[in-house]
Order: structure tokens, then sequence, then C-alpha cells
């Protein structure tokens, strides 16, 4: 893995000998600027030096550094954590904000920080909805699924399935138990609509330092998944007169026909090897996109930085609307496997551009597990109290066990533990995947290779769809390319790997290879 998701960190940006200053200056800058609040834990020093690619004794001095400067505190096994009480100094604020800026103000809150008066109540008053669909990156026509095969013999590749087996069942027991052990008697009632604050305080947290998103607690509504999410935005949108919305083509079949189920039209916008056009999006008319820009679905691109700078620059230019409308134009950013990386820098999530512009979605149903049923949604100001009150008409609120058990899951580091323990694990499973490729379809093509939970392997002259059905007679599921596709395109298949162990991914290979006529596999990552 090349660069950490702590803090968005690539060491490419460090000018040659710096590498302990940049480490110490990205630190310094994320507390001015609120991605790391008081009491916000560091990665321990051999885990980010490991994350970086350099010796140990960089981020040992960076750490020291910023000790010596009061702004971290570290005990022996108890780890690096930012002090409780700490100020940046007039020359860290003059560099944070770049030159030209006027002197800031030194008792002002710096900009994104965590702090501030908690917002206030929501009055319910609107429409109840409906239960949302879950498995969106999962499904597939029915046609296509092949007939009905038993558990042990099938061999899953649909995309998006998480390693389930991989659940980390005894640190979330602890959680739990620990979640139970603080709980008030109080808290055994119907809690706030937007997520209870522990959970909030800790994904706001978990946001910012891995995400680069600064935002207040109250700014994230808690939802049950993705699915929920955008049930939501969907009914926000048709309010506002919407009935179309722009579309990844190819992308998610089962995120389009849920969109068509809260009565939003995806109208088709082709990605290509920099993801999104934004010049065919402009030509649409419409005021409304959803996106998958860090690993593109289900091609696996990244949106290209020109790519991300004209999207957020024709969301801005959007013209304004009527009272409770939306200034600009409205970009939903799917976040849905974002952690899962391998060979890449970070990516940053795009709402970190233009907050006032981009809604951003995530779930822990791909890190996780989709049963734990807890997401995030953070929408533009104009937007939120809208969805709150949506929210609570829908089902009043989300457990409240699971989401203290989250709550203690991330702030005990219990989170990023699991996640390097699968990222590992994910990591083999896709070189198996590949090894297999290329022993048995060296005709084909991967796409996508670097991140995420699945890959695209193109398959010049078949049949993808028909290949699937086979596929599924013979015990194999896999995606068609065209079934996430509207529009003309290369066939092939979209395979998911991280539930399946490597000689199972192998036998899924050499089965499909007999139905598809072999000739060679070359890897564009």
């Amino acid at each position: 893995m090349v660069g950490a998701d702590f803090l968005q960190l690539d060491p490419a940006q460090a000018r040659p000998g710096s590498l302990t200053a940049w480490l110490a200056e990205a630190v310094r800058g994320a507390v001015a600027d609120g991605r790391l609040a008081p009491g916000d834990r560091l990665p321990a020093t051999r885990v980010l030096a490991d994350q970086l690619g350099c010796s140990r004794g960089v981020v040992v001095d960076a750490y020291r550094r910023l000790t010596d400067e009061g702004l971290l505190s570290g005990r022996h096994g108890g780890g690096t954590t930012v002090r409780s009480a700490w100020a940046p100094s007039s020359d860290s604020l003059a560099r944070l904000a770049g030159p030209g800026a006027r002197p800031a103000d030194p008792g002002a809150q710096p900009a994104g920080a965590r702090t501030r008066p908690a917002s206030t109540g929501v009055r319910p008053a609107g429409v109840v909805g409906h239960a949302a669909p879950s498995g969106m990156a999962s499904a597939m026509p029915p046609d296509l699924t092949g007939p009905d095969t038993s558990a042990t013999n099938l061999i899953d590749l649909s995309p998006g399935l998480p390693d389930l087996s991989a659940f980390p069942r005894a640190a979330w027991a602890r959680a739990e138990r620990a979640a139970l052990s603080g709980l008030a008697s109080s808290e055994l009632g119907y809690g706030d609509p937007r997520g209870l604050p522990a959970l909030r305080e800790a994904l706001a947290g978990w946001l910012a330092r891995t995400r680069g998103l600064r935002a207040h607690p109250d700014d994230i509504l808690v939802v049950t998944g993705v699915s929920q999410g955008l049930m939501l935005l969907a009914r926000a949108l048709s309010l506002r007169g919407a009935s179309r919305i722009g579309f990844e083509d190819p992308g998610s079949f089962g995120a389009r026909e849920h969109l068509r189920r809260w009565d939003l039209e995806p109208v088709p916008v082709r990605v290509d090897q920099d993801g999104l056009d934004v010049e065919a999006l402009a030509s649409t008319g419409l005021d409304a996109v959803l996106v998958t820009p860090a690993h593109q679905f289900p091609t696996g691109v990244v949106l290209a930085p020109d790519r991300r700078r004209a999207l957020i620059a024709w969301a801005r230019a959007g013209p304004p609307s009527g009272p409770g409308g939306l200034p600009g134009r409205l970009v939903i950013e799917d976040d849905y496997d974002a952690e899962h990386r391998y060979d890449r820098p970070p990516v940053p999530a795009l709402r970190a551009l233009a907050p006032d512009h981009v809604v951003h979605l995530g779930s822990v149903s791909k890190t996780l597990a989709p049963a734990i049923r807890i997401g995030w949604l953070l929408a533009p100001a104009a937007l939120q109290s809208e969805l709150v009150e949506a929210r609570y008409w829908t089902d009043l609120a989300s457990p409240a066990l699971p989401q203290l058990a989250l709550a203690h899951f991330i702030t005990s580091g219990g989170f990023e533990r699991h996640l390097r323990q699968v990222r590992r694990r994910h990591r083999a499973r896709r070189d198996a995947l590949l090894t297999a490729l290329a022993a048995h379809l060296p005709g084909g093509t991967a796409h996508g290779v670097a991140a995420g939970l699945h890959l695209l392997v193109t398959l010049p002259g078949v049949d993808d769809a028909a290949v699937a059905r086979r596929a599924a007679e013979a015990g194999v599921r896999v995606h068609p390319l065209s079934a996430h596709r509207v529009g003309d395109g290369p066939p092939g298949l979209v395979i998911g790997y991280a539930a399946n162990t490597p000689d199972r991914l192998h036998e899924a290979v050499r089965r499909i290879a007999g139905i598809v006529n072999p000739a060679p596999v070359a890897t564009a990552r």
C-alpha cells in the first residue's frame, strides 16, 4: 500500500530529505484545521511507517518533535494522542492560510473544528417512507442470476460481497459489552433521529482522519446504509421537482433500480479511463448526479484530478433555485469501498472540496458486515434538517446498541486494526484471482485491481450475459458487465474476490474458462 489513509498521507508529496518535517507539518496542520481533535489517537509508529514505506525512525522523530511542541502527548503502552489544550502558533496558521492571507484571530475557532454549540432538535413533520432494499452493488437482473444452487457448491463472485468470515466477533463482543456497561437506562428509549452523539462524534473524527472530511457531529446523519441514504435524497430531490438524475454508465444496476423505485430516472453519463465525463454530464441539463469517484463501480477507475475539479465547477455553476431549493447543483458521492486499497495512494473524499454541493454517503457494510446496518450521510446545510425529519418519519431512529458498539470500536482503535487485517487478506485473494486469470483466461484484461473488493475483466468478442448464465449453471455466480451498462461498450465480467478463498477463486476461474474461449491476461493498473 502506498501512503496512509490517516490524513490521506502520500509520501510522494514530501521534498527529498524532508520526510520527517513533512509528516510533522501534516499532523500540525490537521490539528490546526480541526481534522484531528483533542484526544484523537495517532497510528502506532511502526504501523504508520509501514504504510508510508519509510523507516520507523522518521515517524518517531516527527511524533517526538510534535510532543516537544506540546501538540501531542504519549506514554509507554498508551499510544500517542492529541493534547487537550493546544493552539497553533501564528507561524503555523500563516503556513496553513497560504500566501496573501490575512492574519488569523488567535482566539478564533479553526475552520472545520469539531467544536460548536449543539444544534437545536428537529420537529418531525413529514411523510413516512418505506423500507429500502440492500445489497445494491451485488444486485443483478433476476434473469441473469441463473438457477438456484446449494450454498455448498455455489461459488459466489458477486461484487460488493465482503469476507463475512473475517468479521471481528471477539472485538465486536468486547465493544458491545463496553457499550452496555456504560449505558444509562434513559438511553434505552427512542434515540436522536440523527444518530447517537457518541457515534456521530466518533465518525466525525474517523472521517476527518481517513477521508479528509471536516465536519461537526451535528452534520452527520446516521442511516441504516447507503440504500436508505439514497431513498432520503431521492425524496428530497423529488420534492424540489426533480424527476431525473445523472448516473455513471457503466454503473451499479442495483443503485440504478433503487433510484427508479423512488421515482428518479437515472440518465446515463459515460465513464472512461478518467472517470465520469463531466462535459457529457453538463450537456444533459441535469442538476444532480450520483458518482463513485474513489473507485468507480464497476470499472475501478479513480476520478482524475481535472475531472474532480470540473465536476465541482459544474456543481457550483448551477443557477440559484427558489425557496427551499439548493444553491447550484448537487453531487451525491457514494464512497462505497474507499477503505480497501492496495497499490495506490489514498484518494480524498470529493465532499472535502465543496461541502455545500456534495453529499457524502458511506457505510460499514463493506468493512464489517451488511448485518450491522449502519451508514452515514453528510449533506449540504440546506438539506440537513429536511433529511433528519424524513429520517425520523421513516423509522424513528437507528438501533442504539449497534451505534454505541461501533463508536467504541472506532475510538478504541479496533476498527483500524480490523481494516489492516482484512486488507492483507483481500490483497492475497486479489493476487490469487489475477494469477488464476493469467493461467486460465489469458485473453482478458483486468481493470481496477489496485483497490476495492472486485475487478473488471474485459473479454473481447464474447456475449457476457450468456457467459454469466452458463457460469451460474456451472455453479459460479458472476456479473456480466452489460448488466451494469445502458449504452454500448465492451463485454466483460465483474468479479468479486473478497468473499472466497484463493483455491475457490482458482476453481471459479477454471469453470468460467471452460465457457469462454481462452486467448492473453494483460493487467491494466
